[in-house]
């Protein structure tokens, strides 16, 4: 299952939420500024970053410019306290499947999404149109 992390004023999101839409990717929308993230929600979101904290941080946050001169003395566990207790301190759109992770809105990026079995279909119908 596709689970989308957003913002409710966030125009990436509308973008990737129509781009799921498009694509017929079911997906499970949570609005990170009602809905508490579990410590196991961030942890996941945490393993699948390739540069760590950097790649879901948003530096241009509110929240991050108040808090940058610590969030790097941060242990993991006051880091995800942080995020429960500040979600908008996240980049967004966050979209994850079982094992990959897409951070902002990118339709090249998006594509790894996309479940093998579409993945190979549309190669398929792509190779046959040729």
């Amino acid at each position: 299952m596709v689970v989308l992390y957003n913002y409710p004023g966030c125009a990436s999101g509308r973008k990737a939420k129509k781009w799921l839409s498009d694509h017929q990717i079911q997906y499970k929308e949570k609005d990170i500024s009602k809905v508490f993230l579990t410590k196991k929600e961030i942890q996941n979101l945490l393993a699948k970053t390739e540069n760590g904290t950097e790649d879901i941080i948003s530096n241009k946050s509110n929240v991050y410019k108040k808090e940058e001169s610590r969030i790097n003395d941060l242990s993991i566990s006051q880091l995800i306290k942080l995020i429960q207790e500040q979600p908008t301190i996240l980049k967004r759109p966050i979209i994850i499947n079982r094992d990959k992770m897409v951070v902002g809105y990118d339709e090249d990026e998006l594509t790894i999404i996309i479940p093998k079995e579409k993945r190979a279909r549309s190669t398929e119908i792509n190779y046959h149109i040729i």
